[in-house]
């Protein structure tokens, strides 16, 4: 109950915000607010309230990167390119972001999207994996997590057929920290992933801008 209690907690903290993409500033506090209450309360009880160790951010616990690693990160780029426009810009699913058509918003979405990615994997993975990875076998614990974070980035805006790519990159990150218990190279995973979506998002408000770099 108590390791339960520390995700109840920070998922209520989230539903506390409209989670549709905004760049305004009052969205930007509003976000950092919550998603940052989020990951710091459970850590904060399970730390000082719970005494224990529950929740941690092991940023290289699995040591150096392996060359297979490494091929993987060529490989998220690479998928990324050519998966994610297409998923965007033929179902209309960009639409779920605001325009952003001046340096001002594309920056505030740059910064936005990767502030997010690395969030996903503060609370998703360092927070919902690690404390059901406790009491569960390591496959239904990701199963579980990963209906969290999928359910999330609906919210969000990854909406149509998002599911079928959101579903499985929220499993094999799971799978990807279980093996390499390194936070850097999720996070290193999902922001490579976020680059692309970000190219993406400002390539569909702006068409003529990428025209060179995607097939969509």
């Amino acid at each position: 109950m108590r390791d339960l209690s520390l995700i109840a907690i920070g998922m209520l903290i989230v539903s506390a915000i409209p989670l549709k993409a905004e760049l305004d500033n009052l969205a930007i506090v509003r976000f950092a607010i919550a998603l940052g209450g989020a990951v710091a309360v459970p850590y904060v009880i399970s730390r000082f309230v719970y005494r224990d160790r529950a929740i941690g951010f092991p940023w290289r616990g699995g040591g150096r990167w392996r060359w297979f690693q490494w091929t993987w990160l060529v490989g998220v780029l690479i998928l990324g390119w050519l998966i994610l426009p297409f998923y965007f810009i033929t179902s209309g699913v960009y639409l779920n972001w605001p325009v952003v058509d001046t340096p001002d918003l594309i920056a505030r979405l740059f910064v936005g999207v990767g502030a997010v990615g690395i969030w996903d994997e503060l609370f998703f993975i360092c927070t919902v994996f690690v404390l059901l990875l406790r009491h569960m076998h390591p496959v239904t614990a990701n199963l579980l997590q990963g209906v969290v974070f999928v359910s999330f980035l609906w919210e969000l805006g990854y909406q149509a057929w998002g599911p079928l790519l959101t579903i499985p990159f929220a499993l094999l990150q799971g799978y990807i920290f279980l093996v390499t218990r390194s936070l850097a190279y999720v996070v290193t995973v999902h922001l490579l992933f976020d680059a692309v979506v970000f190219a993406v998002l400002v390539h569909a408000h702006n068409p003529g801008l990428f025209d060179h770099l995607f097939l969509v």
